[in-house]
């Protein structure tokens, strides 16, 4: 199976959360979290790390991620990994192929499919933050 990750990156306050506008299909035109591909045996948290850099120019020095969930899909032989951090300090981004922007939390419907890639699946991992926490660090400890 195809591995890939959507990684979830608040500002400092956490009052926003960094998104692309895609620029291909799929979810040409959409707003859309950054991530990529797992290369075949590279840790996830690797790998995340990675794509945050490549695509955003934010380093591990900028922020820590946590493991916050997976979807497998079975039909379409791949998993997603989701990965959250919120930054430390405020950054200037670097774009590799979208435009990327904050978008504030508040009064934003983060299910509107319109708008948003993912089937609704933004929507529920940003209520799953909110309600649940971050996820689990590299070592293992939740938050």
């Amino acid at each position: 199976m195809q591995g890939y990750n959507c990684i979830m990156i608040y500002d400092k306050s956490g009052e926003s959360l960094l998104f692309c506008k895609r620029t291909k299909a799929p979810y040409l035109g959409k707003y859309n979290l950054v991530g990529g591909k797992i290369e075949p045996g590279e840790d996830g948290f690797a790998a995340a790390y990675r794509e945050l850099e490549e695509e955003t120019g934010i380093g591990r020095q900028q922020v820590s991620l946590r493991h916050m969930m997976d979807f497998t899909y079975y039909n379409q032989g791949c998993y997603v990994e989701i990965y959250v951090g919120r930054l430390k300090q405020d950054i200037e981004l670097r774009e590799e192929k979208h435009p990327l922007g904050f978008l504030k939390l508040a009064g934003e419907n983060f299910f509107d499919t319109e708008k948003y890639a993912g089937e609704g699946n933004i929507g529920h991992m940003i209520e799953q933050v909110k309600d649940y926490g971050e996820g689990i660090t590299e070592e293992g400890s939740a938050k």
